[in-house]
């Protein structure tokens, strides 16, 4: 089992930012733009624990070099019942340089877009004070 979802099954978000590198690029379900750096992906992660309740993997599949790794979920967002996936790439040093989630279906990540638009002033003051 990969410690991130260790991290994450445990509700450890310090656990999860210390498995983060300094330019982790964080790619979201819901927005174009990837987020840079491992204070706002820390943040990010935050608020994703606060939003998905009864996160749960159901499955864990890595690449042939261990530096990939697909960690299927299933959660619930305001009510709405969401499978997704979390795509982490380990750099040299074994810390993850890349974590892109994707979700579906279509009302799931629109419930989980709605949620994350809602704690996105409290990530940027956790960005601020890192």
């Amino acid at each position: 089992m990969h410690p991130f979802r260790r991290a994450v099954e445990a509700g450890d978000t310090a656990a999860i930012a210390g498995l983060l590198a300094d330019d982790a690029v964080f790619t979201s379900p819901v927005v174009f733009k990837p987020y840079r750096g491992k204070a706002i992906t820390a943040a990010i992660v935050r608020a994703a624990a606060r939003v998905f309740e009864d996160i749960r993997y159901v499955r864990e599949i890595v690449g042939a070099d261990g530096r990939d790794h697909a960690l299927m979920f299933q959660a619930t967002v305001n009510g709405r019942q969401v499978h997704g996936c979390d795509f982490l790439h380990i750099d040299e040093d074994g810390l993850i340089d890349e974590l892109t989630v994707m979700v579906r279906p279509l009302s799931g990540a629109t419930a989980l877009a709605e949620a994350m638009g809602a704690q996105f002033e409290q990530i940027e003051r956790e960005v601020l004070s890192s």
